[in-house]
């Protein structure tokens, strides 16, 4: 990876608000202190933000914060699909619907950032007729010029007629944000599963307190019932009573 960050005495600027390798702002110094604090910790001084009054540095591993760069950077790579060239046969015999379902997958590719090439093969006699051919390609390319620009106009190649269509700048950057955000998924899905994790561990835990209440309540049912049991055994002695009188 090419050094993209001045460090230590290539750093140019007088003074240089400082940030340390923890991350806590020390505040603006002279670069003379921050390079002799660097080597007395045995780290850099790493320039991150040139542009910035006074310019921001950071004590750093520049080592190790170069191999973290270079990784970042060929992650990034990796993630970023390279576009492909894909190739719709067609005949000059294609009715009008088959050339609306060709259209159609046309439209998916370049969407997804990728160039289309139009082959219309003649065959025997119909190489009498290119027009037919290029009348074809013509309204291909007018079908999808929203998303499109042509990039070889129809040329005839022995006995294939031939149209190349790439996307515009518009949909290569939209192709390229989506191919990021889909990389990314993996990412903030794992991260949204330990938060998740992570909450659940924290809710209180009310279930013994509400067992202990329904054992509440069925206590005060057992004590109702014994009221009950009071009150019949209470009747009774009425009965009692009443046949002695």
């Amino acid at each position: 990876m090419r050094d993209r960050f001045r460090i230590n005495n290539r750093i140019r600027a007088r003074e240089v608000r400082l940030i340390d390798e923890n991350g806590t702002q020390v505040g603006i110094v002279s670069v003379r202190e921050a390079v002799a604090l660097a080597e007395e910790r045995g780290l850099d001084l790493v320039e991150v933000a040139p542009n910035a009054v006074p310019p921001v540095c950071r004590l750093l591993d520049y080592g190790k914060f170069r191999y973290e760069q270079s990784q970042k950077e060929r992650e990034a790579r990796k993630n970023q699909k390279q576009a492909e060239l894909k190739q719709i046969r067609l005949m000059p015999k294609t009715d009008d619907h088959d050339m609306t379902v060709k259209a159609n997958q046309a439209r998916r590719f370049l969407l997804r950032g990728d160039k289309v090439k139009f082959n219309v093969r003649f065959r025997g006699r119909e190489m009498a007729h290119p027009d037919i051919g290029r009348k074809m390609l013509e309204q291909i390319a007018e079908q999808l010029r929203d998303i499109s620009v042509v990039e070889q106009k129809p040329l005839m190649e022995g006995r294939v007629l031939s149209l190349l269509l790439a996307p515009t700048a518009k949909v290569i950057k939209a192709a390229q944000q989506a191919q990021k955000a889909q990389a990314q998924q993996p990412r903030l899905a794992k991260t949204a599963a330990a938060t998740s994790g992570s909450e659940a561990s924290a809710e209180p835990e009310l279930d013994d307190e509400e067992l202990d209440d329904e054992e509440l309540d069925d206590e005060e049912l057992d004590d109702e019932e014994l009221d009950d049991e009071e009150l019949d055994d209470e009747e009774l002695d009425d009965e009692e009573l009443d046949g002695k009188e």
